[in-house]
């Protein structure tokens, strides 16, 4: 678990060294650009029911957000393994950067030829927002190369989304080639090779409260596949590094970039509200 865990961190090292940029350029059908807004439950809401707040969403999914074509994909992500279980995500990609202040402007447009009615128009953003508290939180990160993407387009049931965050130590002497050659073996020979994760999405700090973050986010069937995956990890770990003096060497290296500090948290990705 060491070995997979450490590996796991070593793939944020690109940002360090400055090639990322390069990827982009590469790839520029890719999203650039993720917004994760954490939201809170109203937890003073008596009657919630979680039918009745996925037909509201669903409502503004169809009439809003899958009509704004700055929007390339978007979602929620429910509490499940977090230490705050009034907590949800919901994520959004997006091209280019001009395109988040883009999809703003659009939203406002949709909402008013969805709903031209301005009491009609009230009462629906009155029956959506009871369901959450006032205060949230956004933050901006920039997309990663060597994603695994997932196709959701058939999704009819709930998956599993494992989020692992690392912390860059940002060290002097960091090595572009070396990293970029160590980024991609281990993306491709590992994550893109283990059956368990059906998606995988590395992001970096954009725009936020601390720039050392590096999320890793992996897309599973179910929570049994979680420690599946780890397990899946090592033996194609030792499968493509066979030498053990090489798996210690890709260890130090990750000691060197990036602190000892980590945090994890599993989300529901639900069903149904996805663009």
């Amino acid at each position: 678990m060491k070995t997979t865990n450490r590996m796991m961190l070593l793939l944020a090292m690109l940002l360090i060294v400055g090639v990322g940029m390069t990827y982009a350029q590469e790839a520029p059908e890719r999203p650039q650009y993720i917004t994760v807004t954490t939201m809170h439950w109203n937890m003073d809401l008596k009657d919630f029911k979680m039918d009745e707040w996925k037909a509201v969403e669903k409502e503004f999914l169809d009439k809003v957000t899958s009509k704004n074509e700055h929007v390339v994909s978007a979602g929620f992500y429910l509490h499940r393994m977090t230490p705050d279980n009034t907590e949800l995500l919901y994520v959004q990609a997006f091209p280019t950067w001009n395109d988040i202040d883009l999809a703003a402007k659009k939203n406002g447009d949709l909402i008013e030829a969805a709903w031209p009615n301005e009491k009609a128009r009230e009462a629906f953003f009155d029956k959506r927002n009871k369901y959450y508290s006032a205060y949230h939180s956004d933050e901006i990160y920039a997309t990663m190369p060597n994603a695994k993407l997932f196709n959701d387009d058939n999704m009819t049931e709930n998956k599993i989304l494992y989020v692992r965050t690392g912390h860059f130590a940002y060290p002097k002497d960091g090595n572009g080639d070396e990293f970029r050659k160590a980024f991609d073996d281990y993306a491709l020979h590992v994550f893109h090779k283990n059956e368990y994760i059906k998606g995988y999405y590395p992001q970096a700090h954009a725009y936020g409260a601390d720039r050392t973050v590096f999320v890793e986010a992996f897309i599973l069937d179910s929570m049994a596949d979680l420690e599946k995956m780890f397990d899946r990890n090592d033996e194609l770990v030792k499968s493509h590094w066979k030498d053990e003096a090489d798996r210690e060497k890709m260890n130090k290296l990750v000691e060197k970039y990036f602190t000892p500090v980590h945090s994890d948290a599993v989300y529901t990705v639900v069903a149904g509200l996805r663009k």
